[in-house]
């Protein structure tokens, strides 16, 4: 049976001053960050994909199919 792992005692942890504060310059330093991409990503704002045009066409006719055999079934 594993036990939890006893709380940290605030007396012993060095740099804390009272009220559970840090005092300035006791923390390490950002990480670096590395920011933008490797390559630019193309831009899809101008054009709509071809295959998204052709599902929507397909739906369509799958949802027309459907509701003239329901209009035939009530006839």
């Amino acid at each position: 049976m594993t036990s939890t792992p006893p709380e940290p005692d605030p007396a012993n942890t060095p740099d804390l001053e009272p009220g559970g504060g840090v005092a300035p310059g006791s923390t390490p330093p950002d990480a670096p960050q590395t920011s933008g991409l490797s390559e630019p990503e193309p831009s899809t704002v101008r054009h709509f994909p071809f295959t998204g045009v052709a599902a929507m066409i397909a739906v369509g006719v799958i949802v027309l199919v459907f509701v003239i055999a329901a209009i035939a079934i009530l006839i």
